[in-house]
């Protein structure tokens, strides 16, 4: 009886046209073969599982197959066989992480002076390379840069950016790429052809997601899949051994959303964290298939924007139909402020609720009616102090400033404000702006009024703040902004946004959390 092995290896790359996803490299290692040109060191750079490894030694073969050097190693000569099976005495692996130290290195420099065994090159593959020490890295750049004839060195890392500057100006640089899910996807179901293992596609595709990209990955989960039931396999199998998230828990999610539901959302979402789903990952889903909507609503149907098989793609773009690109960006906006927020405090599950809480809300005002609110408010607001405000028109929030309309004569520039009548009524600016775009007037409220000069207004953010400094520099957000200045004041108003050398520590400094603390009449506790 034959000994198991795992489909990682049982499935491994044995020849250049096997190497998945990875052409344009494939391609300049078959020309440097066909016409002699071969570098001393290579360096193949990208993310676990996508083929490094496995390339340097289909390039080993290449190279000292007795038929070569060839592009297509016979697989039968004796130094085929010798580095397939890993026990070539010139083909030396080395691991980075373990032989990391000087001693180590100078060990192989003295090797290296000695000819191959039997074969045409002695090559020398460092996995991890990274891992190596500083010393180690000097001790290898001479012989690196002259090496004998019959040496070639071939260095695989996760983490280029470790290597030495002195190393990588030595190589030639492969850069690995990940695979997408539809290449990883055609990968698996050779496997289970070959196999002959009957598992549904929605199945591949949750496998081929959790993946991210690694297709030695993929095909670990896959095996540990079908070790854990090899006859009809569910989705809810995959998700019980795997602890990922089925897809169709992501539609659901969103069709609540769309249906203005937050008792149905809230219920649902109660279940699926019962079944022992971990919070964070749905987020981090949800925030993913709000980027899916967001792309299939501006892809106009056309699907090769999309990672994903054509009919997840095709419920994408229908789902997609239900939000404007203005209320995708906000949702989206909104899911990443929530990610940001349970960072800063102990619990995951508050934020989650009150955010899917917060963009049933949304969607149930819709943005146009949001606008007309945000008119009849800040007219309301201001008829005690009787200053006439002009109306704000529904064009605020289109996606260009271009498309601002101002339904009355411009505000002359004649008038003049203070910097303390802007700080008396700075709540009232941040509450009319929460009414048009919510994210905008949190991430103002987290600034610092510093000064006005010549009709521009200096707003402050602490240094690790410079995401809301970003956000609220973008074209159409800083229109909104100076708009209900202007409309408050009747004077246009410049902004000018910079960052302080200061830091923001305190937690209840974040609106977000205070606005978590009301509506669960909540109180913090202080951990200092």
């Amino acid at each position: 009886m034959m000994d198991y092995r795992v489909y990682s290896l049982k499935w491994r790359p044995q020849s250049f046209d096997e190497v998945v996803a990875q052409e344009h490299i494939i391609k300049v290692l078959k020309n440097q073969i066909l016409y002699n040109r071969l570098a001393n060191a290579y360096l193949f750079s990208g993310p676990h599982g996508v083929g490094k490894t496995s390339t340097a030694r289909i390039f080993a073969k290449s190279l000292n197959c007795e038929k070569g050097p060839t592009v297509n190693p016979c697989q039968k000569c004796s130094n085929c066989i010798e580095i397939t099976e890993s026990r070539s005495l010139d083909v030396i692996e080395i691991d980075g992480a373990s032989n990391r130290g000087i001693d180590e290195i100078r060990a192989l420099r003295e090797n290296v002076k000695f000819s191959p065994t039997k074969s045409r090159f002695k090559i020398y593959i460092i996995d991890e390379v990274h891992m190596l020490t500083t010393e180690a890295f000097n001790a290898l750049l001479k012989t690196l840069e002259e090496p004998p004839p019959f040496v070639k060195f071939i260095f695989a890392t996760t983490q280029p950016h470790k290597v030495i500057p002195t190393i990588l100006s030595r190589c030639q640089r492969f850069n690995f790429k990940r695979l997408s899910v539809n290449k990883i996807m055609e990968q698996l179901k050779k496997i289970i052809l070959a196999e002959k293992i009957d598992i549904a596609e929605e199945i591949l595709i949750s496998v081929a997601r959790a993946s991210q990209g690694s297709l030695r990955d993929a095909e670990s989960i896959l095996d540990q899949l079908i070790s854990f039931k090899r006859e009809k396999l569910s989705i809810d199998d995959v998700m019980s051994v795997l602890g990922i998230l089925d897809i169709e828990i992501l539609f659901s999610l969103t069709d609540r959303i769309i249906q203005k539901d937050p008792q149905g959302l809230i219920r649902f979402l109660n279940k699926i964290i019962q079944e022992g789903k971990d919070l964070e990952l749905i987020l981090n889903n949800l925030i993913e298939h709000f980027r899916n909507l967001l792309v299939a609503k501006i892809s106009k149907a056309d699907f090769s924007l999309l990672d994903l098989p054509l009919e997840i793609s095709q419920r994408l773009f229908q789902q997609s139909q239900a939000f404007s690109v203005e209320e995708l960006l906000h949702f989206f906006n909104t899911l990443v402020s929530i990610q940001e927020m349970t960072k800063r405090v102990d619990s995951f599950s508050i934020p989650l609720e009150v955010g899917l809480i917060k963009l049933c809300q949304d969607k149930e005002g819709s943005i146009k009616e949001i606008t007309k609110e945000t008119e009849e408010n800040i007219g309301s607001s201001n008829e005690s102090k009787q200053k006439e405000i002009p109306a704000i028109s529904e064009d605020i929030v289109s996606d260009s400033s271009e498309h601002l309309i101002d339904n009355q004569e411009t505000v002359s520039g004649q008038n003049s404000v203070s910097l303390d009548e802007i700080k008396s009524r700075w709540s009232e600016i941040i509450e009319s702006i929460q009414k048009i775009k919510m994210y905008v007037a949190t991430y103002l409220s987290e600034g610092t009024i510093q000064e006005l000069k010549d009709n521009t207004l200096v707003i402050s953010f602490a240094k690790n703040n410079s995401f809301h400094k970003e956000v609220l520099e973008r074209k159409d957000n800083k229109a909104i902004i100076e708009k209900i200045l202007e409309s408050m004041f009747k004077v246009k108003i410049k902004l000018n946004f910079i960052l302080s050398k200061e830091e923001i520590t305190k937690k209840e400094e974040n609106p977000f959390i205070k606005t978590i603390i009301e509506t669960f009449n909540a109180r913090p506790i202080n951990r200092e």
